[in-house]
């Protein structure tokens, strides 16, 4: 596999390559394919955008974005997210990354989700969404060039049925944890996969049912 794809020069220090083959072990290639190419369109959106990143904490939390769907990773009762953000914080501080930095992956990863926000934050947050965007949603789609979004793609394949093949690991890696849903994307993957049993939270019923009496 080339260093360079569209490109973008993959991170190779001993760092980068211990997270590659971190993500390798607990995720199929549907997901680590993904995340490699979540670091491309990161990267490439960076540079369009005339933004100043860290090549190497993007990687990171580009690839350690969806270990929280794994089951070596999942938590009983955390959002997917944050056991992925903690997975890679965990990774980090074993290599005396700067808490800063540390900081800003672990943000990276458990907003990756939340859209309308990592923009407006440092390189490293708004990156990564970025590129999760791109390969999962088609955001920006067009302000990538044919001859990147086919470079990518050459090197890190998306699976014939991608788009369905993405939702069923959402699926399958939050199902057991539904309240985790409240508040975020991750209700609607339920609410397709298990229509019979999921019930969407409603966040004004919340409100109206709590314990505080209507006046106080």
């Amino acid at each position: 596999m080339s260093n360079i794809i569209a490109g973008v020069r993959i991170p190779d220090s001993a760092m980068a390559k211990a997270a590659t083959q971190f993500v390798r072990d607990v995720e199929d290639d549907l997901l680590y394919n993904h995340s490699r190419r979540v670091f491309l369109w990161g990267a490439l959106a960076g540079e369009r955008r005339g933004l100043t990143y860290d090549a190497e904490l993007l990687y990171i939390g580009a690839m350690f974005h969806d270990v929280g769907l794994t089951k070596t990773h999942s938590s009983p009762d955390l959002r997917f997210e944050v056991d992925g953000a903690n997975a890679a914080r965990d990774f980090l501080q074993a290599y005396d990354v700067p808490e800063r930095d540390v900081e800003d992956v672990w943000t990276s990863i458990a907003l990756h989700t939340t859209p309308g926000i990592p923009a407006h934050m440092r390189s490293t947050v708004a990156l990564v969404t970025a590129g999760v965007e791109m390969d999962v949603l088609g955001i920006d789609f067009h302000a990538f060039s044919p001859e990147h979004r086919q470079q990518v793609c050459a090197c890190h394949p998306r699976e014939a049925n991608f788009k369905e093949g993405i939702i069923e690991h959402f699926a399958e890696g939050i199902a057991h944890k539904p309240e985790t849903t409240f508040g975020n994307v991750k209700a609607d993957v339920l609410a397709l996969k298990d229509p019979d049993g999921f019930r969407r939270q409603n966040f004004c019923s919340i409100i109206l049912g709590s314990a505080w009496p209507i006046s106080a």
